[in-house]
């Protein structure tokens, strides 16, 4: 019989599906919804202690490339699929006062389902690195079962903020060894792939007590420019900043940023993150190692929650184990990580036979021309 329980960082859950920290989870209605419509776990919008104030007029937007055209644009339109999603969101503008009951509400509602915090601080001082600690320990209070550091947010003007943390490794470590120190619950620390080396700040949070890393968050990014208007397609007042790409564009970078770091630490635990809509996107992921998913975009596009994407995911991982039983594959565990060795260095690549080469292309093959080109 086909199993989706997992258990990562010690945490048992029902399916190895989570909403992402995200405009999804930004209030405990939505995290209810969540949990009713199947998913095995929640991670909250993120929390923070500084007052936020977000941008005035559309904070997410989907990009869409029209159906045999070259046309991207985030223009609503049929005949069109969607590429990414984009947003200049900031954390959650509700307080940590606000928080705190509804995360307690949210645990009795579903004592068995897994409620994740994400939060934010800063690093620059001692002050700030106690902010985490107090958040750690309200979160903790109110019930949930373990905390996600966010180190990744790309649009945080502060220095010592969001990815300005998570490119950096002594601020990584730091901040990480400052929540473990409070810390009764596992934590998970969220990295940007805005970074020379993911591994490098991976690392570093290890090293100050992390229990798992989830990656990737969005990649910085712009809206592009209308050419009706030759203004940008998202602005206030004519003005942009950069913003978050998500959705399928980003599921290849994603992959590779993971590969990074499931082999770089084939013994840690990691949470996949980027482009996932159906469980064939997240199988990428658990076959390289990664223990649970999150999914963002498919859900915001799914009635906010995703209620036909978590049915999707869990029927699509049912009849995976079903069509491998054969193999003896009764539950994630039986495949997770069994190509992660599969990914080398490009000299280890087989080339050809020099009777074989053929200047760098095959014959009849998608993009290479077979014919010299007439004028």
């Amino acid at each position: 019989m086909a199993d989706l329980s997992t258990v990562f960082t010690g945490i048992r859950f029902e399916n190895p599906f989570l909403l992402a920290s995200a405009p999804p989870t930004e209030s405990d209605a939505n995290i209810l919804r969540a949990y009713e419509a199947g998913w095995g776990g929640v991670v909250t919008k993120t929390i923070g202690l500084h007052p936020v104030a977000n941008v005035r007029g559309p904070k997410t937007k989907f990009l869409r490339v029209d159906n045999g055209g070259s046309r991207l644009s985030m223009a609503k339109r049929p005949d069109s699929t969607l590429m990414a999603s984009w947003n200049w969101e900031l954390i959650s503008d509700k307080p940590l006062d606000w928080w705190i009951p509804r995360l307690e509400a949210v645990k009795k509602a579903f004592p068995d389902r897994v409620l994740v915090a994400s939060i934010m601080a800063g690093s620059g001082s001692d002050k700030e690195l106690e902010n985490w600690q107090v958040l750690t320990r309200a979160v903790q209070d109110a019930g949930v079962d373990a905390v996600e550091l966010n180190f990744s947010c790309p649009h945080m003007d502060r220095v010592d903020m969001g990815s300005n943390i998570g490119k950096d490794k002594v601020l990584c470590s730091i901040s990480t060894q400052a929540v473990k120190e409070v810390a009764r619950i596992p934590v998970w620390v969220k990295l940007t792939p805005a970074s020379a080396d993911i591994s490098e700040e991976a690392g570093a949070t290890f090293l100050g007590g992390a229990d798992a890393i989830s990656s990737s968050n969005t990649f910085p990014s712009l809206p592009l420019v209308d050419p009706s208007t030759a203004e940008f397609e998202v602005n206030v007042n004519g003005f942009v900043a950069s913003g978050g790409m998500g959705g399928p564009a980003i599921l290849p970078l994603s992959l590779a940023k993971m590969a990074q770091l499931t082999q770089s630490f084939p013994d840690r635990e990691f949470s996949g993150v980027g482009g996932i809509a159906s469980f064939d996107q997240a199988l990428s992921y658990f076959m390289l190692g990664c223990g649970t998913v999150q999914v963002a975009t498919a859900a915001m596009l799914d009635h906010a929650i995703g209620p036909n994407v978590i049915r999707a995911l869990t029927d699509g991982m049912t009849a995976f184990l079903e069509r491998n039983a054969e193999r003896g594959w009764t539950s994630l565990e039986d495949f997770r990580g069994l190509l992660r060795e599969r990914i080398v260095s490009h000299s280890q690549i087989a080339r050809p036979d020099a009777s074989d080469y053929r200047g760098g292309y095959e014959e009849e093959s998608e993009g290479y021309a077979t014919e010299p080109l007439t004028v």
